[in-house]
């Protein structure tokens, strides 16, 4: 069985791919699994760019093949010095606790939504460092709306749920149940095969 270090300590993002990788008879681990704690001044310009800073710096410091990934977040119809890209919490140079981002982002829902809605999505880059050679990958999430008017269900932690609506569904993050969620799971299978192919 293969190992790959992913680098973060976030278990969630372990899950996400961790049972369909050892499918393909590799075994995904976290920074905490093998009790490291690296910090990492993330300065790229983009999502790949910061996953492969990530990725160098736990390699160089673990020799083990080492996967790293970010994400940003794109909105319709908003100005560009608006767009949060890497910075979602970070606004005007303030970062924003849950209570505040909820503010800040349906109030762009209001200013420059359709009935109250902004077409958003996730833009993801990911690194995987195998044998000293970078392979990077980039791919984005499904479209979904962020709204003006807030779910009365919020999560700390993850407060734009709150204001985030599934396309299909019309349901608020939030208020998604798990039969929900396994509905609109997106296939990652092309995530997959790009870690795999890889790491051979």
């Amino acid at each position: 069985m293969k190992k790959v270090l992913f680098a973060t300590g976030n278990p969630a993002k372990v899950k996400r791919f961790a049972k369909d990788l050892l499918k393909r008879d590799i075994e995904l681990l976290s920074l905490k699994d093998i009790d490291t704690d690296i910090e990492v001044e993330e300065n790229g310009k983009d999502a790949t760019e910061n996953a492969i800073i990530k990725a160098k710096a736990c390699y160089e410091a673990t020799g083990m093949s080492t996967l790293a990934m970010d994400d940003t977040l794109y909105i319709e119809n908003i100005k560009e010095e608006l767009q949060p890209g890497m910075y979602v919490r970070r606004v005007g140079g303030k970062r924003l606790n849950d209570e505040e981002m909820i503010e800040y982002y349906s109030s762009l829902a209001r200013k420059y939504g359709t009935s109250g809605k902004l077409t958003a999505k996730w833009v993801y880059g990911m690194a995987l460092i195998n044998k000293g050679e970078i392979k990077t990958y980039t791919w984005s999430k499904n479209d979904f709306y962020i709204v003006e008017t807030p779910s009365s269900i919020i999560k700390q932690g993850y407060p734009l749920n709150s204001i985030s609506m599934n396309k299909k569904l019309n349901k608020y993050f939030t208020d998604m149940t798990k039969e929900d969620i396994d509905a609109c799971k997106e296939n990652e299978t092309d995530v997959i095969d790009f870690i795999a192919s890889n790491l051979e």
